[in-house]
């Protein structure tokens, strides 16, 4: 659990310096946007990796069970997960979805790290799962609360019509279905889909 936690810190914790746009802006003008960058996406890679590692150990080392989710909440899970796909798709494919949602990689967080939270009443998903949602309203709040639009969730684009939105929809279905049957099974060793 201790690699776990240390990888959310590092992860989320590179994630949340963000939200404080003067120490971010007075350390992007000391070290330079290069580096600031570089470092960003190292520390974050290794907060995620270790965020990889510490739950692979933790699930080896047996699930601590906190509650017992009724079965039926992992048939919410599979569609909030088809949800998350299709935003975390229209963040990058503007269309009225993401005019609409405004921020759609946060809610596709949002509503990945929600779905997960139903499906696993385990200490370790609540703990990884958890603070992922918590990180996502705080950003969503935080950006919110600013007149500009943040760099790290990308410049303001013109929202695109309905194509993109078929797009959007297109893609995350195609993803969410290529995840579902193959690779979560694959990466993360469970099966998602009832009766596999």
């Amino acid at each position: 659990m201790t690699l776990l936690i240390l990888g959310l810190i590092l992860f989320l914790g590179t994630h949340a310096f963000t939200m404080a746009r003067g120490p971010r802006e007075r350390l992007i003008a000391r070290l330079g946007e290069g580096p600031y960058k570089g470092g960003y996406s190292l520390l974050s890679l290794a907060g995620l990796v270790l965020v990889g590692a510490g739950y692979d150990a933790y699930r080896a080392g047996g699930y601590i069970p906190v509650w017992n989710p009724p079965f039926w909440f992992g048939h919410i899970s599979l569609l909030l997960m088809l949800a998350a796909f299709i935003l975390f798709v229209a963040a990058y494919v503007p269309g009225r979805i993401k005019a609409t949602v405004k921020h759609p990689m946060l809610a596709g967080v949002k509503v990945w790290a929600l779905a997960h939270l139903l499906a696993n009443g385990d200490l370790g998903s609540m703990l990884l799962f958890g603070s992922f949602l918590a990180w996502a309203v705080a950003a969503r709040i935080n950006v919110k609360h600013r007149s500009i639009a943040s760099q790290h969730l990308g410049p303001a684009v013109a929202a695109g019509g309905l194509r993109n939105d078929l797009m959007a929809v297109g893609i995350g279905t195609a993803a969410y279905l290529a995840f579902a049957v193959w690779l979560h099974p694959w990466l993360i060793g469970v099966n998602v889909l009832p009766g596999r």
